[in-house]
């Protein structure tokens, strides 16, 4: 019965529409403008401007370089500034839930320092790219903590807006968590493929195709689980609409997320924008899942509480 009451006091419709709506409307725009914040690194990385600026944090030693901004310079620059902007609005967000803790649910200040530590250690990692000449390791930890950082957000935003299920999702929420997960594994082997340029090297030297094959075959498990997923969204009557939008969505988004990764590799990454928008779709993609596991939670949590002696521990 205690999972239940955890379960019922962390999803609470009533704890949560009493958040004031600034405080969801600053979370909507951190998650925005980390997705945002993502395409603009993939844009970086693939004009190759990861060390248009050669020091770090400033810029030629300066805030708004001038004389040496470029193309190239201003992707780097930005890339900075809007993750800085995040970071100043992730302490923001952290100070006001712990300010205001008793009007808020117990979760959201220790949610939102959390978010403050993966930003904090993301910005490190942000450095580090730089003083150490974009190694190929630094650059995907620098990935996979942005997407941490950034299913975080999903997960809040997902807590924090007001929903009232149906108690129809049965088990879909594991489903879709272990698409996520997949996804998320998924996304940062395409980050060593591009932060080792494995694609070049394998069709160059016949050297790291292995690395760019597991990239190609590791598509097969998210993309069946994620159909799957919709299959038994479609299969599952009076399952929540925003549930069943959120898988078709889903679908939606993977097999775009194929035809620009086959475009890609027959292009041989020539064309910019096609790559950035490869990346972006995938962390779109896990987002989708991590929000409709969280609301396929809620689903079930709401179910407990209305049936509390079928929940078990």
């Amino acid at each position: 019965m205690a999972g239940s009451v955890i379960k019922t006091k962390i999803f609470n419709s009533v704890e949560i529409t009493s958040v004031p709506k600034w405080i969801r409307l600053l979370v909507w725009k951190m998650m925005i403008a980390t997705l945002l914040l993502m395409a603009i690194g993939s844009a970086t990385r693939v004009m190759n401007a990861g060390l248009a600026c050669p020091d770090w944090p400033l810029c030629y030693g300066q805030l708004v370089p001038g004389a040496q901004m470029n193309l190239q310079v201003f992707l780097e620059w930005f890339h900075r500034l809007d993750a800085a902007l995040i970071g100043l609005s992730a302490i923001a967000l952290m100070g006001i839930t712990w300010w205001y803790q008793r009007q808020l649910p117990p979760w959201l200040p220790w949610a939102a320092t959390g978010a403050f530590a993966l930003i904090l250690f993301q910005g490190l990692l942000g450095g580090l790219t730089v003083t150490e000449m974009l190694r190929f390791d630094i650059v995907t930890a620098h990935l996979a903590t942005a997407l941490l950082f950034f299913c975080t957000l999903v997960i809040m935003v997902s807590l924090l807006t007001p929903y009232q299920g149906t108690n129809a999702s049965s088990n879909l929420a594991w489903l879709s968590g272990t698409a996520a997960i997949l996804i998320y594994l998924q996304s940062l082997l395409g980050a060593l493929v591009a932060s080792r340029w494995a694609l070049h090297q394998c069709l160059g030297n016949s050297e790291l195709c292995q690395v760019m094959n597991s990239h190609i075959l590791g598509v097969v498990p998210p993309t069946v689980a994620i159909l799957t997923l919709t299959f038994k969204a479609w299969q599952t009557p009076g399952l929540h609409p925003v549930l069943r939008n959120l898988a078709n969505l889903a679908s939606s988004l993977v097999i775009l997320q194929i035809a620009l990764g086959v475009a890609t590799f027959r292009l041989h990454l020539q064309v910019e924008p096609l790559t950035v928008a490869h990346q972006t779709v995938g962390a779109t993609l896990l987002g989708i899942l991590v929000a409709f596991t969280v609301l396929a939670i809620r689903d079930q949590a709401n179910n407990c509480a209305k049936l509390e002696n079928w929940c078990k521990e």
